[in-house]
């Protein structure tokens, strides 16, 4: 991964040997006995998930979030995952989502990345498990334009709860996004549900369960890395802000670099996650140590979600994370 010709101004974060051996002791290696839920947390562990989940606590997880290989062949760093009939793909999944099912409390939220492809199968064995409570599609405006076929320009996530249905926690406040108000209208010579500010006229909306306002990682980015398929820290901030409290746990057996982790750390909750690849490992690690000194969250500041491409972070903000780092726009 170190290997590529990089811009001068190229934020990916790219890691020496010096700093993976480093970093590589740091990494949890596969417990051989049954962990307590302090031993668990706040770890990321190198290896088999459907080893490795069998070894964590019951119901420790407050929200489980699952971004598993897609239904296609696709290499990750030294690993490939290979397509495969649509009945394989969903026994592939049927495989490991009774151990996911275990670790989650009671009316805790699971969410199930997939694409258009996979996305019934997804469906279909989340059922099996737990409640299916709605279907989110975020925009997802990377790639090239397709010659032959329409361009996959978004993804799916499912969202489930742990029975009892009634447990669970929704947090519809802290999910709120900041749009421009195209059309200002007035009551009574004052502004109607929208406030004049900095750079424009804004409403505050409640999240819906289609997502325009997602950037996908790229160069710029100083969250970016090599791994192929990561998620924006936005878009993880989301899910874990409307489904879990401050100190909740957050599970994710598919770490790839960490997102999930670093979200969670920025966001005041523990997490424990689990990935194969030791470089990716080493990502999350170092993507976590910086996130001591920096929890700014691209697009997230002041408790709103801001429209892709409307505001950066303030500079008042990154002073109070302790980076002067250049914000990238929402």
């Amino acid at each position: 991964m170190a290997g590529k010709v990089r811009a001068k101004n190229n934020r990916t974060i790219v890691l020496n040997d010096e700093q993976k051996a480093q970093l590589a002791r740091e990494i949890a290696p596969a417990p051989d006995a049954a962990l307590f839920p302090d031993e668990a947390a706040n770890r990321v562990f190198q290896g088999d998930c459907m080893e490795i989940m069998p070894r964590l606590p019951d119901g420790f997880a407050a929200m489980a979030l699952l971004d598993p290989p897609y239904n296609l062949t696709k290499t990750y760093n030294q690993s490939t995952f290979r397509s495969r009939s649509e009945d394989a793909y969903r026994d592939y999944l049927a495989s490991w989502m009774p151990l996911v099912k275990r670790l989650v409390r009671p009316g805790g939220a699971v969410y199930l990345c997939c694409d258009w492809k996979c996305t019934a199968a997804c469906f279909e064995i989340l059922r099996q498990h737990f409640i299916v409570r709605n279907r989110i599609t975020w925009q997802r405006e990377k790639g090239r334009a397709a010659e032959s076929n329409w361009k996959n320009a978004c993804e799916d996530i499912w969202y489930a709860v742990a029975p009892p249905e009634d447990a669970a926690v929704f947090h519809a406040d802290a999910v709120r996004m900041k749009r421009k108000v195209i059309a200002p209208y007035r009551e009574n010579g004052r502004p109607k549900d929208w406030s004049e500010e900095d750079g424009g006229k804004f409403r505050l909306t409640g999240a819906s369960n289609f997502w325009d306002d997602i950037s996908v990682p790229f160069w710029s980015m100083p969250e970016n890395t090599d791994h192929p398929t990561q998620k924006p820290e936005k878009l993880i901030a989301k899910l874990i802000l409307a489904s879990t409290d401050p100190g909740d746990l957050v599970f994710d057996p598919f770490s790839g670099s960490g997102t999930t982790a670093v979200t969670a750390k920025k966001l005041g909750r523990a997490f424990t996650a689990i990935e194969q690849d030791l470089d990716y490992c080493c990502l999350a690690l170092e993507r976590l140590h910086r996130a001591d000194a920096d929890r700014t969250i691209q697009g997230y500041e002041d408790g709103v979600f801001w429209e892709r491409n409307t505001h950066s972070v303030s500079s008042s903000a990154r002073l109070r994370s302790g980076t002067e780092a250049n914000p990238p726009l929402t």
